[in-house]
């Protein structure tokens, strides 16, 4: 059985009522740790794609890519929390970075600071292989992720945080990486692009699903605000679904070798998601935690991808 027990620990602390919270749980609640496998993930498999089909691993510019890919996701974090304070969205969000600081320039100054070091790195990656590239991809997923909640354009209040979520941490995260390694395309980058979408759109898609009301109060017209509990929860399983037909399709096709297939034994995580969520979907104090069981899917659906693929490159 795959062990997603720090997930769970950390869900489990994160679904007590805010207000019993200590303050060192609220930050910790605040900032989200689990949530950088989500950074971390395209950056991996991105890259592992390359060593497969390649047997050569760029070692510096893959730790390079990964340390921007965090600093990045932190900026997207802090200047999220940052504009939904300004919408009011976040007013019972008592782990939100603004509500606990009381200072919201200083966290939207820290976050445009973590934006700027992350966008170094890749420059630094562009300048040693004299191709723009990589950096032209990153900057187009900044403005994705800008475009999500920023103004004016706060794309996520009307129900498109999901489909953005899905090129730039997908298609163009997975293939920045791999472009990284190699400086070209293959057919197994962007199908690993579309599974690395599909299980990071989830972790998004899971959030909304214990804050309808807020959501609703706010103007926010997030898929599960417009679809409902219950037929967002349906969405679930399907979409698993997809993610597994993929790994298979892609193993028995030759675009992925078939020590990928290993990422078929993510079904487990699958059905703990999609279980969870059919059962809590109307129930806030129940499915607070839905996101990190979607976290849980796309940790064990990435990693075992990976081993697979590492896998490959050694036998």
């Amino acid at each position: 059985m795959l062990s997603e027990s720090p997930i769970a620990h950390f869900s489990a602390m994160t679904t007590q009522p805010v207000q019993a919270l200590g303050k060192q749980k609220l930050w910790l609640a605040a900032l989200k740790p689990p949530m950088y496998s989500v950074a971390i993930m395209p950056i991996v498999v991105g890259s592992l794609v390359a060593l497969a089909e390649t047997q050569i691993l760029q070692v510096g510019i893959f730790l390079t890519f990964m340390a921007s890919a965090i600093l990045i996701l932190a900026w997207e974090n802090l200047c999220n929390d940052v504009f939904d304070s300004e919408t009011g969205i976040d007013v019972n969000k008592h782990h939100s970075l603004v509500n606990l600081t009381q200072n919201k320039s200083l966290v939207f100054a820290l976050g445009n600071a973590c934006l700027g070091l992350g966008i170094v790195g890749i420059l630094t990656i562009a300048l040693r292989q004299q191709d723009p590239t990589v950096l032209s991809i990153i900057l187009l997923c900044c403005l994705l992720g800008y475009a999500y909640q920023g103004p004016p354009f706060r794309l996520g209040y009307q129900g498109l945080g999901e489909v953005l979520c899905f090129f730039a941490f997908g298609p163009l995260g997975v293939g920045a990486a791999y472009y990284s390694q190699t400086q070209s395309w293959s057919v197994g980058s962007q199908v690993a692009g579309v599974i690395v979408g599909i299980t990071t759109s989830l972790v998004l898609l899971c959030s909304h699903f214990h804050q309808v009301e807020d959501d609703i109060a706010a103007g926010k017209r997030s898929p599960i605000v417009r679809l409902g509990t219950l037929r967002g929860a349906q969405l679930l399983p399907w979409s698993c679904g997809w993610v597994l037909v993929l790994i298979a399709g892609a193993g028995i096709a030759g675009y992925f070798p078939l020590w990928s297939l290993l990422a078929l034994m993510s079904a487990i995580s699958a059905v703990r998601l999609s279980r969870h969520v059919l059962t809590y979907h109307d129930q806030p104090d129940q499915v607070f935690n839905a996101k990190f069981y979607a976290i849980g899917f796309h940790f064990w659906s990435g990693m075992l991808l990976s081993l697979g693929l590492v896998l490959s490159s050694i036998s």
